[in-house]
């Protein structure tokens, strides 16, 4: 910028400048060129030199790369086959390595489908396992093991369904061997049960509470029903033992239990199972309807109950959790009180004592049984006391009928012996004693009849009937003492006692019949403590003892004769009746015949062979007897003058009846029956007498003038009484003239009867407005 910005010639010198420095530059160059042009020449002549030596090198090395060429075509040939190898090599290394990954993998795969085929789903979940967690993450980017990783849930649901199939084909299976199973266990029961019994009594062990069996196992084995049972093999019996494996196979239980616990779905199984089992507990608490009617319905449930129960233990103690203690307790407290309801309605249905007998040891071995299992059982023998009370109900029927036929078979006869023989084949049924007897001759006659010994039998049939209920319900000597006797009691106090008071009412039963009753009755009552020396010796209790219960017989017995008694008077004064009904007095007759009527004559000849059968009675039933049939007998007499259809009595017939009851008083009077103290007797005859005197002897001015004294002659007999009978008299006399020699005599004979009746009158009238 200086150059030309400057003076105005300065480009112009510039220039010069330039251009002189130029041509310095051009003059050291060729000075240089100079120096250096010798060698230039050398060097290009040597390069000539060189030109031919480098055609002829060329030629040579084209040649030797033509031939160098050619050989290395099969090198690299030989070169690219060995690579290709090396890459297959690689190839086949790499899946070699993939395949020793993926071969463990299709091998637990395949393992898994045989054991899907042979059944074996416990190992095949566990292989599944191992095939999630193991063996498909390392190989987990191949599809086939995709596809393996979806097939494994479908065929874990696939052995649950299996194993949940299997699972209902063991309960149908359980289900129909569980009476199979109760049966044999019921029957190990008993046979341990008689063999601890038999070994109790050889070792002098007393019976009582102690041989009630503890709550210990029966069995050996605690898994396992150890039960004999017969069977035939080869046309031959022998003895093989069972276990609950060899009647149920359990595998099936155990094997869905693992199963459903290795896929994290134990709590579903169990309650599953559980809720099965209940229902089935409530089928097979559900009787039949016809249990009741044989013993074989009742042995059928109860081995149904025991083989439920007896399974339900097994697979509590071979499982871990799918059934506990709290629920077999629970599902058998539930189970009691069903069968105990059960037992309740259809034992009501028995009958036949001899079922409900067998109905009770089926109850004591079941009880047992279970017992021997771990469960409670104190509320069926609780049961079995109120099954024994209806034993004693449908014994007691029996026997009612036992009775029945005796009484009606039995002739009311003393029973004759016509030797020795005989006599202690009669005292070996009935404990009769008397030494005024014994002294007697042969042949002879007891004082009861056959039905006494009969009696005095059945009652200790009924006693060893009622003892067996009694036996293995596991109480002391003392209770079973006290049992029989309150049977004994019900026995005598209302069942005999029932039969007696029918049996002396019934029509046919005259009183011969009813005197041999008081007569029988009498020897049973004695009987009684016979029969409690008889349970003593069974029960070995002695009667000393404090709580001993004893018989009431004494007062069956004298209800028995009291009933009797009250029917002999009855019926004597039925006959009585009898006899009145059949007398035919003539009311109008002018006068006696001068005899006794022949109808009391035949009824006094009656009562008087009537109490001479009285004479084996106790002397106040005899006396009581003949002082009620002459009281009847006296007021029949006397409803017979009074009857209000009776219109006119006269003199006569009067006198007729003044006969009659002077035979009566005959009859008082010759002692029908000893032990009467003085006219004691006569006395029932003594208002009779008194009116037939006042009428006889026409005393009426006596009986007037004294009437209201305690000394009066006719103190017995009432205004009122009199009054009727002279209105009879009155009547009659007014149309037979029965007075007429009073009125040609003393019209004012008349008079007197007139003021008579009206000072009876005023007595009368006065007596009812005093009362």
């Amino acid at each position: 910028r200086s150059v030309y910005d400057d003076q105005p010639n300065a480009h112009q010198r510039f220039m010069e400048k330039l251009d002189a420095c130029i041509r310095n530059h051009d003059r050291e160059i060729e000075k240089m060129c100079n120096f250096h042009h010798q060698g230039f020449v050398d060097a290009i002549t040597e390069l000539l030199k060189v030109r031919a030596d480098a055609e002829k090198l060329k030629v040579q090395v084209t040649d030797t790369n033509r031939r160098l060429q050619d050989a290395g075509k099969e090198v690299i040939a030989r070169t690219e086959e060995i690579i290709r190898c090396r890459v297959q090599q690689r190839n086949i290394t790499t899946v070699v390595e993939k395949l020793q990954l993926c071969l463990p993998v299709l091998e637990m795969y395949s393992k898994l489908k045989e054991q899907m085929n042979v059944k074996r789903y416990y190992s095949a979940l566990k292989t599944m396992e191992q095939l999630e967690n193991l063996y498909l993450p390392r190989v987990s980017q191949y599809r086939f093991c995709q596809i393996m990783i979806e097939n494994l849930p479908k065929l874990r649901e696939e052995i649950k369904e299996i194993s949940m199939s299997d699972l209902k084909d063991f309960l149908e299976s359980i289900r129909k061997h569980s009476d199979r199973i109760g049966e044999t266990a019921m029957k190990q029961a008993q046979q341990q049960k008689t063999f601890s019994t038999a070994l109790q009594k050889q070792n002098h062990v007393s019976y009582g509470r102690n041989m009630h069996l503890g709550r210990s196992r029966i069995w050996e084995s605690k898994n396992e029903i150890t039960l004999k049972r017969t069977f035939e093999e080869d046309d031959e019996h022998e003895e093989e033992v069972l276990t609950a494996q060899d009647l149920v196979d359990f595998s099936p239980v155990y094997r869905c239990l693992h199963i459903y616990s290795v896929l994290g779905d134990g709590e579903i199984f169990e309650n599953y199972y559980r809720k099965q089992r209940r229902k089935q507990a409530r089928l097979v608490l559900q009787p039949q309807s016809s249990m009741h009617e044989t013993v074989e319905g009742y042995r059928r449930y109860f081995s149904q109950i025991v083989g439920f129960f007896v399974v339900e233990d097994h697979i509590l103690h071979v499982t871990q959790g799918l059934v506990t203690r709290t629920y077999t307790d629970e599902l058998w407290n539930m189970a009691l009180s069903k069968i105990i309801a059960v037992l309740r309605t259809h034992s009501s249905y028995c009958s036949d004592p001899d079922l409900v007998l067998e109905l009770k040891n089926l109850i004591v071995v079941f009880a047992d049984t279970l017992q021997g299992y771990g469960f409670p059982v104190n509320r069926l023998f609780d049961l079995l006391f109120e099954i024994r009370d209806q034993y004693n109900e449908t014994l007691l029927k029996k026997w009612s009928g036992l009775f029945r036929d005796i009484f009606e078979a039995d002739n009311y006869s003393p029973i004759p012996v016509a030797n020795e023989e005989e006599y202690k084949i009669v005292i070996s049924k009935f404990p009769f004693q008397d030494s005024e007897f014994d002294k007697q001759s042969f042949p002879k006659k007891l004082p009861m009849s056959q039905s006494v010994p009969q009696i005095y039998i059945q009652v200790k049939e009924f006693i060893y009937a009622s003892l067996k209920f009694s036996e293995s319900l596991h109480r002391s000597s003392t209770e079973i003492d006290d049992m029989l006797r309150k049977s004994t009691n019900l026995l005598l106090t209302r069942t005999l006692s029932s039969c007696l008071q029918n049996l002396i009412k019934k029509p046919h039963i005259g009183l011969t019949e009813l005197v041999q009753i008081i007569i029988n009755t009498t020897h049973l009552e004695q009987a009684c403590k016979y029969l409690e020396d008889f349970i003593s010796n069974i029960t070995n209790i002695s009667q000393v003892t404090v709580h001993t219960a004893r018989l009431y017989g004494l007062s069956t017995f004298k209800d028995a004769r009291h009933a009797a008694e009250g029917e002999i008077y009855t019926k004597l004064n039925q006959k009585i009746d009898e006899f009145i009904q059949i007398a035919d007095y003539d009311w109008t007759m002018s006068e006696s015949d001068g005899r006794a009527s022949g109808y009391l004559m035949d009824l006094i000849n009656f009562l008087r062979s009537t109490f001479q059968v009285f004479t084996h009675l106790p002397g106040k039933v005899a006396q009581t007897a003949c002082m009620s049939a002459c009281q009847h007998l006296s007021t029949s007499l006397m409803q017979m003058l009074l009857d209000t259809e009776l219109k006119q009595i006269s003199m006569g017939a009067i006198q007729q009846f003044n006969l009659d009851v002077i035979q009566c008083e005959l009859f008082a009077s010759s002692e029908p029956v000893p032990g009467f103290q003085g006219d004691t007797l006569q006395l029932a005859f003594i208002d009779l007498r008194q009116l037939l005197d006042l009428f006889m002897v026409w005393d009426w001015s006596t009986y007037l003038a004294d009437y209201g004294q305690a000394t009066s002659k006719y103190l017995r007999v009432s205004p009122s009484t009199a009054l009727t009978l002279l209105e009879k008299m009155k009547d009659s006399s007014k149309k037979n003239n029965i007075f007429a020699q009073f009125r040609k005599n003393d019209r004012d004979k008349q008079k007197l009867i007139e003021t008579v009746v009206k000072q009876l009158r005023s007595l009368v009238n006065g007596m009812s407005q005093h009362t």
